[in-house]
């Protein structure tokens, strides 16, 4: 469009191509006919959207980045979140957004998923919402929908196979035979069937949706000194935790931190998102750390 109206110089379109082949996009500007020049634009890809990119291919997903930007900006950032493929075409999809414009695609694709931290109008487009506003839950919900929908699936074919044998049985289909049901038995093993049913269910609460171990590659954002020392007279650290949504929560990683023997007390808000801890003696920050990722909150530092 620019060089309908004049020519744009050499040097601006090496530029321009030398930034899209980095995964930024060119802006050109003229006044007139007269072209002035090029501004490259991009955005930062969240730190774990590769990581969260991976976990997901070696669960057997193909996964697309859908984008509205030029050719070469688009295999630019695809090429670092190792994505398999930057335009879809095809298959069921999984869309995961957080804009205003996201909402479209999140409502038409089979399944919208929506950051938590994201504007309103795409959490309410969407079936599923991230509430800790973190990428590498994306493949987690996936596990938990997968093991979920096998644990229904476990559920109907021993309630089916159960009531095949039972009620037969217990409506004397099979007397000619000698077979008989007390019907004080059939009672006892009706609620032993739902009771089977329902702890097969809970069975979901130890679901493994975390890798064991944490990308290696990835930024770390806290350190692991030992805090504090028997030198130091504070005896306090606060840690800057995401993830927290409510007073559950908080009451959630105060009883976690307080379990630790050197803890004496923690003091934590969900709407600072931060937990004061109160030490006894001298404790690697590595242990309070993982005390409160166990819990699936993150700590930021």
């Amino acid at each position: 469009m620019i060089e309908q109206h004049g020519a744009v110089p050499a040097t601006v379109l090496t530029a321009a191509e030398r930034w899209a082949d980095e995964g930024k996009t060119p802006l050109y500007f003229s006044r007139g006919n007269k072209v002035l020049g090029v501004i490259a634009v991009a955005d930062v890809i969240k730190e774990d959207s590769p990581a969260a990119v991976a976990e997901l291919k070696k669960m057997g997903l193909r996964v697309v980045m859908l984008t509205g930007d030029n050719e070469k900006t688009a295999a630019a950032i695809g090429k670092k979140a190792g994505v398999d493929e930057v335009i879809c075409r095809e298959s069921k999809t999984a869309m995961v957004g957080d804009g205003i414009n996201d909402a479209p695609a999140l409502t038409t694709a089979d399944v919208g998923i929506a950051i938590g931290a994201g504007a309103d109008v795409a959490i309410e487009a969407a079936d599923v919402v991230l509430m800790k506003s973190r990428l590498r839950d994306v493949p987690a919900a996936i596990k938990l929908g997968r093991a979920t929908l096998r644990n229904i699936h476990q559920n109907l074919f021993w309630a089916f196979i159960y009531n095949v044998i039972g009620i037969p049985l217990a409506a004397g289909v099979f007397i000619f035979l000698g077979w008989r049901l007390n019907p004080m038995f059939g009672a006892a093993a009706m609620s032993l069937s739902s009771f089977c049913v329902v702890t097969n269910a809970l069975r979901l609460n130890f679901a493994r949706i975390y890798p064991k171990t944490v990308n290696a590659s990835a930024p770390s954002k806290v350190t692991t000194n030992i805090l504090p020392t028997k030198e130091q007279t504070n005896m306090t650290i606060t840690m800057n935790i995401n993830g927290m949504m409510c007073e559950h929560c908080e009451a959630r990683v105060k009883k976690t931190l307080e379990a630790i023997p050197q803890v004496e007390k923690a003091e934590v808000s969900h709407t600072e998102n931060r937990a004061v801890v109160t030490l006894k003696e001298e404790v690697p920050f590595s242990v309070l750390k993982e005390a409160v990722e166990a819990q699936d909150y993150e700590v930021v530092s």
